[in-house]
């Protein structure tokens, strides 16, 4: 009977609300028995008035709507007709949705009591900053912080990601020692809250990219716009990670590459441009021999692939290029370090943020 109090109590708060503060979107493929783990938490620490949580279902072929029509019917479902991505799923889904905020989750994070009021606090209090992230912890070793986002990404002037709490492979316990909100270069998209009037001014999630990296490629254009970017600590969530791809898949390999290539030719400075594409080019090299002389020939493949589909789809890079020169107003990035987290970390010896 609990349930079925907090159902109809759910349902009356979303009738009496036009317009929603908050919305909180997941996208689905394929994911049922994910959903039925961890769905029950974000509606359990949801429950915030013109607070509403969204599955957008990305043509699942399992019983991942079923699910939610009979166990959660308070969850409002959107149906695409396709696998857009994850790019251009939430693309499509939050064009369907009137909200102040939009938060992106994946399927696959836990969240946690009170985890929504320090984002709308200070998301509130703060109208310069566009996006922001809470500190992403890991499922498995709930000490330590998670790969995907940490607790706020950065970029070196390669373009390479890192973040608070984690340098490459190297993921650091969480002791506190980034509980400080700070700006950062990027926000995960693992919980991504963002101001809806900026997601759909700067372009939102670019689809070409389909999944990966699109995350940075926006909080890159936002802060071209002079936007900010946080990550909130005091808000915490669990991210299990690697839900759609592992880390070893050479399609993930793929897209990681191809849309990193796509994200610097958008978005670096023109007097950098071509210099960094070259010296990207000689460390992706680097990587295809590195893949080899492990064994990892597929990799390899991917991306030398992801090389090749870069230049193919150069038009589209041109354009999405001068799309993005249009609204710049920030060029240098204070959060873009100007050193080569390549260099600091296997050369140096530098595996932890604070050591920068």
């Amino acid at each position: 009977m609990k349930q079925k109090y907090e159902d109809i109590k759910w349902n009356e708060r979303r009738l009496g609300c036009k317009r929603d503060r908050l919305a909180v979107v997941i996208l689905n493929w394929n994911g049922e028995k994910v959903l039925r783990s961890f769905l029950p938490s974000v509606c359990r620490y949801s429950h915030l008035d013109g607070v509403s949580i969204w599955v957008a279902d990305n043509a699942s072929s399992d019983a991942s709507c079923e699910l939610l029509e009979k166990e959660f019917p308070y969850v409002q479902l959107i149906r695409l007709n396709r696998n857009y991505g994850f790019a251009q799923g939430y693309n499509k889904a939050l064009s369907k949705i009137e909200s102040d905020y939009y938060l992106l989750l994946n399927s696959d994070v836990e969240v946690t009591e009170n985890w929504l009021d320090p984002l709308l606090e200070y998301m509130d209090a703060h109208p310069e900053v566009a996006a922001c992230q809470p500190k992403l912890l890991s499922w498995h070793h709930k000490d330590q912080f998670e790969y995907a986002g940490a607790c706020g990404g950065y970029l070196d002037k390669l373009g390479y990601p890192y973040c608070r709490g984690r340098i490459f492979d190297t993921v650091e316990e969480d002791k506190g020692q980034y509980d400080a909100i700070v700006p950062v270069f990027w926000a995960t998209g693992a919980a991504f809250m963002v101001r809806s009037d900026d997601y759909w001014a700067y372009g939102g999630l670019d689809g070409t990219f389909f999944a990966h990296m699109e995350e940075i490629d926006f909080c890159w254009r936002l802060r071209h716009a002079g936007r900010q970017i946080v990550c909130v600590p005091q808000s915490k969530v669990y991210h299990v990670g690697g839900g759609t791809l592992h880390k070893e898949n050479p399609r993930k390999t793929y897209l990681n590459f191809r849309n990193n290539l796509f994200m610097l030719y958008k978005n670096l400075p023109s007097n950098q441009l071509v210099f960094i594409l070259c010296l990207r080019a000689l460390l992706d090299y680097v990587a295809v021999l590195t893949f080899l002389f492990k064994g990892h020939v597929p990799d390899a493949k991917a991306v030398l692939k992801a090389r090749w589909d870069f230049w193919r789809m150069h038009s589209y890079c041109r354009e999405a290029r001068k799309n993005v020169w249009s609204y710049v107003q920030v060029k240098q990035i204070p959060e873009q370090k100007p050193a080569s987290i390549l260099w600091s970390y296997y050369m140096k010896g530098i595996k932890y943020f604070s050591m920068l």
